[in-house]
């Protein structure tokens, strides 16, 4: 199963991942960094299994993170972003 791997510690909060897959991400009031909705957190590194039709809006999403903390692999654990 396709994974999302979020590092959040690294997002600067500028809502990129939000635009572009919002039923994924939102922002934390509390710090303005993007949540990965559903994750878990392991180590400070945020895991989410996806469908496969899950995998293009979330594409998008690590494609447009100007600091490159979103991660999409497949099944084989091989980066597809």
């Amino acid at each position: 199963m396709p994974k999302i791997i979020h590092f959040r510690k690294e997002c600067i909060g500028c809502n990129s991942c939000i635009e572009y897959a919002k039923n994924y991400w939102k922002m934390n009031e509390a710090d303005g960094k993007s949540d990965l909705v559903g994750g878990a957190e392991k180590n400070g590194v945020f895991i989410k299994d996806i469908a496969e039709f899950e995998i293009e809006d979330n594409e998008m999403a690590a494609l447009a993170c100007p600091m490159k903390i979103i991660h999409i692999v497949d099944d084989h654990g091989k980066e597809i972003v």
